[in-house]
């Protein structure tokens, strides 16, 4: 839980907010940098969100690499829209000022979209795997009406996850009759030893080891195949599909990979140094900027969805185009410039779309 994460810091006299008092600078550069991170990351997920419900909407069409990426998306806009929260509380030195229960569902949401998010990339790697190793045998698994199933199986398994983090989620008192939000965890040194254990296994390592584990075997596959393979434009549609899918998982673990460690580090740390209380605050950064940088990612991997932008927030003019039906007269149509747009696509352009 990296909401200031009060509980963790908390160990005798010493707690985050002390922490902060001792580093000015740091606790004067994050909220400027939360901004940024915050600003930039709910602009770019809603561009992609926007982008694939309009092609939904145009083309009535949906791949199963759409939902992941739209799921994907709408987690990080949710992960996000608890920073500002965050800020506040950073700009208070630690003082929560939004009550209990917002307490309890900020907290709740900031974990839930952690986890959500892993599960999302661990479905995202097994389809992959599907798709470039079995594309033909299990084509009947990879369509958009199961995709739709796994994700609200992925929140489910959250929710169920995250159970620990609504029942001890509260507001821990400070000096001068002010509150923190934390999680107060009855026992503070075994419960939180064993809490971080489950957080790092069940959001972290385990998904790791799975995704790794996959795409080994898809790139073992792709190296040494001698089965038949499918359609060249298939082929190409499936490599640039699973090169961004793998650019995702790495961005996520690279962001969030300080973040665990540091969870792990501290708990043997009975006093944590301003060194450690800088290096988690950069920690919480990266994870924080994943969710900014995976809409980059999808713009910057993608000829396709860059397409697809365009054609979404241009807009729908419609123009006269002379039609010569016969040799003395000339017919005027109206023609939708989109329409004009997507038929131009067809014949200069090859598909990109991934695969069903």
């Amino acid at each position: 839980m990296d909401f200031l994460n009060v509980s963790y810091f908390s160990n005798g006299d010493l707690n985050l907010t002390r922490a902060e008092d001792d580093a000015p600078h740091c606790g004067a550069s994050l909220p400027v940098i939360f901004g940024i991170i915050c600003f930039l990351g709910i602009i770019g997920n809603c561009i992609v969100i926007y982008t694939i419900l309009k092609k939904t909407k145009c083309r009535a069409k949906q791949t199963v690499p759409d939902i992941f990426i739209l799921n994907l998306s709408i987690v990080d806009l949710l992960f996000l829209l608890g920073m500002p929260f965050l800020i506040h509380q950073l700009l208070g030195n630690g003082t929560w000022h939004f009550g209990a229960a917002m307490c309890t569902v900020i907290t709740a949401l900031d974990s839930n979209s952690q986890i959500v998010s892993t599960y999302i990339l661990t479905a995202m790697t097994l389809d992959r795997y599907l798709a470039t190793v079995h594309p033909i045998r299990f084509n009947h698994i990879r369509t958009p009406y199961i995709a739709v199933l796994v994700i609200g199986l992925v929140w489910v398994l959250s929710m169920f996850t995250i159970i620990p983090v609504w029942m001890y989620t509260g507001l821990m008192p400070l000096p001068d009759g002010l509150v923190a939000c934390a999680l107060l965890l009855p026992d503070l040194v075994n419960d939180t030893y064993w809490f971080t254990l489950y957080q790092f296994f069940l959001a972290f390592a385990i998904p790791l080891v799975i995704i790794c584990l996959v795409f080994f075997k898809i790139l073992q596959h792709m190296s040494a195949s001698v089965a038949p393979l499918p359609p060249r434009s298939l082929r190409v549609r499936t490599r640039k599909v699973t090169r961004m899918a793998v650019a995702i998982c790495l961005a996520f673990f690279t962001c969030w990979a300080p973040y665990y460690i540091l969870q792990l580090i501290h708990l043997g740390v009975q006093n944590p140094s301003i060194a450690f209380s800088y290096a988690y605050s950069i920690a919480i950064s990266m994870g924080y900027a994943n969710s900014c940088i995976n809409p980059f990612l999808y713009i910057g991997l993608s000829e396709t969805f860059k397409r697809h932008f365009l054609r979404a927030v241009r807009p729908i003019n419609r123009k006269f185009r002379v039609n010569p039906s016969t040799t003395d007269s000339v017919s005027m149509r109206i023609v939708p410039e989109g329409a004009q747009q997507e038929q131009a696509s067809r014949e200069m352009l090859p598909s990109n779309d991934p695969p069903q």
